[in-house]
This record gives structure tokens, sequence and C-alpha cells, in this order.
């Protein structure tokens, strides 16, 4: 969907109340994106070596993360600040966008805290989170007496 402007001669209007708030309505701001000013979508999947913890966030940058572990909550965190100007022969106009967020899980105790591994690909951050051996599920048959 793509949003055109149209100057209908609201620039031209005695009121320049009704200037400013056509111009906050119809601004190009509305849509653009803003994935960063919400909590992410977050997928998390288990096998019996590891744990996937996938996070939703395009429009990142890896460098925008951060990513800690303190005892057994893993806190996943981003913060990005974005200035945009745009200037013509009559006024000068500045869009500040500031955006951030924190997801924080509670670690089971079967995992191992020292392999946890971060990737960010096309607008996803996947977590691995390692099980402790003596923690994997081991299957064995049982014998009847």
């Amino acid at each position: 969907m793509a949003l055109v402007k149209f100057n209908n001669g609201l620039k031209h209007n005695s009121n320049p109340f009704l200037n400013d708030v056509f111009e906050s309505l119809l601004n190009d701001s509305l849509v653009s994106t803003k994935s960063v000013s919400r909590v992410p979508a977050v997928n998390i999947a288990e096998n019996d070596n590891e744990f996937h913890i996938e996070l939703a966030v395009p429009g990142l940058k890896k460098e925008d993360f951060k990513i800690a572990l303190e005892k057994n909550i893993l806190t996943v965190s981003a913060e990005k600040k974005a200035e945009n100007t745009e200037e013509t022969k009559k006024y000068s106009k500045k869009e500040y966008s500031y955006g951030s967020f924190t997801r924080s899980f509670t670690l089971p105790e079967t995992v191992d805290y020292s392999k946890i591994e971060a990737d960010y690909t096309d607008g996803i951050l996947k977590l691995v989170v390692a099980k402790r051996e003596d923690a994997k599920f081991q299957s064995r048959e049982i014998a009847i007496k």
C-alpha cells in the first residue's frame, strides 16, 4: 500500500492550527516502521538436546541487541534511535524515532548456561540454549521380570 500526499490547499488555509493537525494526520511517519516500539512475538521450541527461542524483530541490526544472563533469567533487549530531517524551501521538519523492548525468559535448571548461542538473520533473532548432558532425556527399554 502506498500513501500519496496531496496538497489540497491546506497550507493556504487561514487557520494554522488546522494546517498542523492535517499535516500530522497525513504525515508519512504514521506508516513508517515502528517495529521496535512494541514487544516482539516469540516462538519457543524444545527438542531432546536444546531449546530454540525465536523473536520476530525486523528492521534492527545485531548491534541494537543486548542479551544478558543473570542467574537463570535470560534477558533480550533492543534499543533503536533514528533521526530523519526533511528540508524544503519554506520549512525544516525533524522526526525523532525511538523504540525499545525487553523480553525476559526464566530458564529451567536443565540448561547448560555456558552453551547459549544467538544469531540474527532476516529479522529473526534466534537463540539456542543447550541442555546439560545429565538433563537430556535418555530412552531405554525396560525388561519385564
